[in-house]
């Protein structure tokens, strides 16, 4: 007799579809879990930059009923400060809101995350129980991009929160893993914290599943079950980084490098198994010499 397989589900709509039924599913090695976020219910957002003033047109963007604020602070990608964090401001704002799904972006944060960092603990410590999404995590250095991902995986996280529990209220004790909009699957804990990872995962498999297969034909739901059973942890983190020669390129690398091999663990790999999959080092040309955008994925085994 060999290992019990997975069993994979699929979310149609946000509600879980069980292939086998309770009692077969609940032998099954782990759970695979193939979901499309886009579409699904979405929470209002609370939105916090941290820089300076800005046209109307160019604020922060959330969806009704959310809220936006910029307050004073920041640095440039170079790391140097902007102005001074107006954590008063972020305290009114936080206390005064009314929301827990916060989207915090800071200039610069790509390459400084300390203003992101100190805006979330005000807010934890104002909105006790907030889910809080900082943009440094998703690496971009435009701004609106970082802010737009980050505003996204805010509004994600309730949605993803329910299906997870719901997962695993039907599967107690079984790990359960959630398929990535980019291939692999990450944990039902990374799933929470990042779900704009596996914003398209469910299309992603279904692509996965066809090309292991070999066969176009195949049913949608069937592809999609196989890329999804077949997926590997996988994790990904972006910086810019400044360096002064190639000794501080290198320590700036394995930093990065320590980092995302410490978050596809987060993501399900057994600890041990993890490795660097891909890295890649582009020179910024619009900005002084010396600054650098890194970017690293690992790869790992599932327990």
């Amino acid at each position: 007799m060999g290992r019990p397989l997975p069993v994979v589900v699929a979310v149609r709509d946000g509600v879980p579809d069980w292939p086998v039924n309770r009692a077969t599913a609940r032998t099954a090695a782990r759970a695979c879990v193939a979901v499309d976020l886009s579409g699904s219910g979405t929470s209002p957002v609370a939105a916090i930059r941290v820089g300076g003033p800005c046209p109307a047109a160019l604020r922060p963007h959330v969806a009704r009923p959310g809220a936006a604020t910029i307050v004073r602070g920041g640095h440039s990608l170079t790391g140097r400060p902007l102005e001074p964090l107006d954590t008063e401001a972020v305290r009114r704002f936080a206390g005064s809101c009314g929301l827990a799904d916060f989207a915090v972006t800071a200039s610069g944060s790509p390459m400084l995350s300390d203003h992101e960092l100190a805006v979330a603990e005000i807010v934890a410590a104002e909105v006790p129980g907030a889910r809080i999404t900082l943009s440094y995590e998703f690496g971009q250095p435009g701004l609106r991009e970082r802010e737009r991902d980050t505003i996204r995986n805010a509004a994600l996280g309730g949605e993803a929160g329910r299906i997870a529990d719901e997962v695993v209220r039907e599967l107690p004790r079984m790990p359960a893993y959630f398929a990535r909009s980019d291939g692999g699957v990450v944990s039902a804990h990374y799933f929470r914290r990042f779900p704009l990872a596996c914003d398209l995962g469910a299309t992603a498999s279904r692509v996965r599943g066809r090309a292991a297969l070999a066969d176009e034909s195949v049913p949608g739901e069937v592809a999609a079950a196989y890329g999804a059973a077949i997926g590997r942890p996988e994790a990904r983190v972006e910086r810019i980084v400044q360096a002064h020669g190639r000794a501080e390129l290198e320590r700036a690398l394995q930093d990065a490098r320590d980092e995302v091999l410490t978050r596809v663990v987060s993501a399900g790999a057994a600890p041990g198994s993890a490795w660097i999959a891909e890295t890649t080092v582009n020179p910024l040309s619009y900005l002084p010499h010396g600054i650098y955008r890194v970017r690293v994925a690992a790869e790992g085994v599932l327990p």
